[in-house]
């Protein structure tokens, strides 16, 4: 069966982009076809009472897939002010970093706008991370206060972080009493004061790998998150006849990551979506869940699809008849993949999207109308955003179907990276262009294609990996005297790091102790999964790792 001859539900053709009046020669810059959005003028207003603001009649804010309890959103907000004003009472002062170091719960929303409401920062990360990487992480940020599992607990307070430790649901168990006390009614709410906050103040520092090296603490403003709740999940959520308010999400992606935290712990908040929550992803029972509460959108990575597909073949089908959207994003998706998926089930639209933590996951999202089904771009340009296509050699600016390397302006960039003038200078110009390092077009309809990939980043199943993470655990064996990692190609992740090694003059280290130990430092989805002994590291003459160099080599093996 073709596209054409599938059912597919599709938005309106609210957008015409006929012509290319998006685009302009002189200048080089693309701009969005979609109307522009008015964006929040008064610099006083935080992204917690701009969400809590807004009007809808949404009813069940957060459902927990498994056990089926649930908050209302007439509940949210009070929980919410409780525990940011058990903050304040705590001690958490304006910009104070604190930490959520936990999967997905119902309970990871309200801790996060929780943070924000008493004027502090948040960092997250995920739970399976290792000591090392928290120890890191919790020191570059200077994180005051951590919410995290009981394994995790012992070793914040050993580097001197207050731990909390919280419950995977909604608890007064003696266990949790720090936490519990938090959470309780506090009565007036409006005779406790709390900081003054700006749009411009740091809401988040959530770290990313940028376009080089080792990770960076990507700062985003309580302005930034507005403009993804307004630019990214308005946007994706209008395409359609429905509210915003009668359409029920599946949180299966992490909300500790950007992509589900901008959909989950922010923007849907402020539509009245319905979110059901998975705290670990099983394909078997995302199906139950989307059967059992009639799921219409279903936010996903490449692997997700390709399972969601297979079981849609095998018979499952029935079980996804409330599906209405389907969106993949985070990392590069096949053409089989998205074949599979089309036709396994022809009645749900499927969508692409682009963005980074750089950008508040900010980008562009797929847009499908009766008359253009562009199912292998990643879409148009958000509303208010704008691009250039420049190439990486030159510096000329690419006209539409000549590819270069994507930059991108608008509200969702961030304000830099924490502690780093330097990379925040390289990744953003003085005019405010955020270099992503992805090489694209755009086609004479105005949608949006990638192509490949300048930087260094490795995505792996939907998660970043910067391969100087990898290395820094790599080059401290002490029978490793140099190191790089890259990506390599992979059917079933997309991506999977790849460690060229060079050992110590007699070392006879084995491929599976570099693996082994790596595992032992980071997080089990940034192990590396092959190691390629070498003489040398190839690199330039200023020391920079030529890692498109190593990829070529690692393609030529394949």
């Amino acid at each position: 069966m073709s596209y054409n001859d599938s059912v597919v539900v599709v938005c309106n053709d609210s957008i015409n982009p006929v012509g290319l009046d998006w685009f302009c020669p002189e200048t080089g810059i693309y701009t969005s076809l979609h109307p522009t959005v008015q964006l929040p003028t008064r610099p006083d207003i935080d992204v917690v009472t701009f969400t809590f603001s807004q009007k809808h009649d949404g009813q069940t804010a957060l459902i927990d897939s498994a056990a089926g309890y649930s908050v209302s959103y007439s509940d949210l907000f009070p929980l919410v002010q409780s525990m940011a004003f058990g903050l304040i009472e705590k001690g958490i002062q304006k910009g104070d970093v604190v930490l959520i170091l936990l999967p997905n719960s119902l309970l990871f929303p309200v801790l996060f706008l929780s943070v924000l409401y008493a004027g502090g920062v948040v960092t997250s990360m995920s739970p399976l991370s290792s000591e090392f990487e928290v120890q890191k992480q919790a020191a570059h940020a200077n994180v005051k206060l951590g919410f995290c599992g009981a394994k995790h607990v012992e070793k914040l307070n050993e580097m001197g972080v207050s731990a909390i430790q919280v419950p995977d649901a909604f608890s007064s168990n003696q266990e949790f009493m720090e936490y519990c006390d938090l959470l309780k009614p506090r009565g007036d709410v409006k005779l406790i004061s709390r900081p003054a906050i700006h749009q411009d103040d740091t809401a988040a520092i959530l770290y990313s790998s940028g376009t080089t090296g080792a990770s960076k603490g990507v700062v985003l403003s309580h302005g930034n998150l507005i403009a993804t709740a307004e630019l990214f999940v308005r946007c994706e959520a209008s395409q359609y006849d429905e509210t915003s308010s009668s359409n029920v999400y599946l949180a299966a992606l992490p909300m500790f990551h950007i992509y589900g935290l901008s959909l989950f712990v922010i923007g849907l908040l402020s539509l009245g979506s319905g979110i059901v929550v998975m705290s670990r992803f099983s394909i078997d029972e995302a199906v139950q869940a989307i059967a059992q509460h009639k799921v219409t959108h279903f936010p996903v990575v490449p692997p997700i699809l390709a399972a969601l597909a297979a079981k849609a073949k095998g018979g499952c089908a029935g079980s996804l008849r409330s599906l209405k959207q389907v969106s993949v994003g985070a990392s590069y998706t096949t053409k089989k993949v998205i074949d599979d998926f089309v036709q396994a089930l022809p009645h749900v639209d499927f969508i692409q999207g682009y963005g980074l933590t750089e950008s508040s996951a900010v980008g562009t999202r797929g847009f499908n109308t009766r008359n253009l089904r562009k199912y292998f771009s990643v879409g148009l340009l958000a509303p208010n955003m704008q691009a250039k296509v420049v190439d990486w050699v030159t510096g000329s600016l690419m006209s539409p179907g000549l590819t270069g390397e994507l930059w991108l302006r608008g509200p969702g960039i961030m304000k830099g990276y924490l502690n780093n003038e330097e990379a925040s200078r390289e990744a953003v110009d003085k005019d405010g262009w955020l270099r992503t390092g992805d090489i694209v077009f755009f086609d004479l309809d105005g949608y949006l294609y990638i192509v490949d990939r300048l930087k260094d980043v490795i995505k792996y199943k939907g998660f970043q990996i910067a391969p100087g993470d990898l290395e820094e655990a790599l080059i401290s064996h002490p029978e490793i005297d140099d190191t790089a990692v890259t990506a390599g190609k992979d059917e079933v992740a997309g991506e999977v790091p790849v460690a060229f090694v060079v050992r110590s003059e007699g070392s006879s280290l084995s491929h599976k102790a570099v693996m082994d130990y790596v595992a032992q430092k980071v997080a089990p989805h940034k192990k590396v999964r092959q190691v390629i002994f070498v003489q040398s590291i190839p690199r330039s003459p200023a020391g920079k790792i030529l890692r498109r160099t190593l990829r070529n080599a690692l393609a030529s093996k394949l």
